[in-house]
């Protein structure tokens, strides 16, 4: 009995070696996959900043401040709507990948990227912008969007990368730092068509839903949309919303089941 109790507890540490050591295996491929894509990511980020130039620029008679009803005169729309917008030509990055579609940048964060469209919503969360395999993908818009004119909601996704590319930053918007300098509350953009400038109305940490990537809105729905992501906000930016806004939407994984996400308005813009 005790040779052969033995014996089966010999099979049972084998067994639990080798599943251990399985595992081992597998965690370090996916360490050195991980390191790799960051790697490439990095050179490709790098690459892009060698070509592109991202000009601040001022006023002109193209310029159009969207005039906001009921705020209070200290509200910071009134200082947002002096600053300048900035200009980005997206012909050298759209002679590298024609699905580039806009330049996003989100003061008090790495996020100064362009960002890419296709016809679908998983393609760019392994690929990169040169579109090689890359799990650490890219910034890119929904599909559903029309980037020639903005929908109701318009809608950008990225990973939030551990290694603060993509939309690894976002996450500083919960932090307590970034929300106190005001001046972060901002997000400029750049397209073919128009460079425009964006006031943040909300942001917060959720499990994962789809209840504010909702493009399409029926008659009284948008208000009432809006109205749920300015409730739902951990952080009170005292604005509010009106039927004839636009909003812009970030959102990144903050693991497996949670979700960071950013709303902001846009209250100027310039046509090209």
């Amino acid at each position: 009995m005790k040779k052969r109790k033995l014996k089966w507890n010999n099979i049972i540490s084998f067994i639990i070696l080798i599943i251990l050591l399985i595992i081992l295996i597998y965690s370090s491929i996916k360490i050195i996959n991980w390191i790799k894509d960051n790697k490439k990511t990095n050179d490709v980020v790098n690459q892009i900043n060698n070509i592109v130039d991202i000009n601040e620029i001022n006023d002109n008679k193209n310029t159009e401040v969207i005039k906001q009803n009921n705020l209070n005169k200290n509200n910071p729309y009134y200082d947002f709507i002096k600053m300048k917008l900035i200009d980005v030509d997206l012909t050298k990055l759209k002679k590298q990948n024609k699905d580039t579609v806009g330049w996003i940048q989100v003061k008090g964060t790495n996020i100064n990227y362009p960002f890419v469209q296709t016809t679908n919503n998983n393609y760019y969360l392994n690929h990169s912008f040169d579109k090689s395999l890359n799990g650490a993908g890219w910034v890119f818009l929904d599909y559903r969007n029309d980037i020639n004119k903005f929908n109701k909601n318009t809608i950008i996704y990225a990973h939030g990368r551990l290694n603060k590319t993509m939309f690894g930053t976002l996450r500083n918007i919960l932090k307590s730092d970034w929300l106190k300098q005001t001046n972060n509350h901002v997000i400029r953009m750049s397209t073919e068509y128009e460079n425009t400038l964006w006031q943040v109305i909300s942001v917060y940490k959720i499990k994962e839903t789809n209840d504010y990537l909702q493009i399409n809105f029926g008659n009284n729905e948008f208000k009432q949309f809006g109205n749920m992501l300015i409730k739902r906000s951990a952080y009170n930016f005292k604005t509010n919303i009106n039927d004839s806004d636009r909003i812009l939407t970030l959102s990144t994984c903050y693991d497996d089941n949670t979700r960071v996400v950013l709303h902001a308005k846009l209250i100027k813009r310039e046509k090209k």
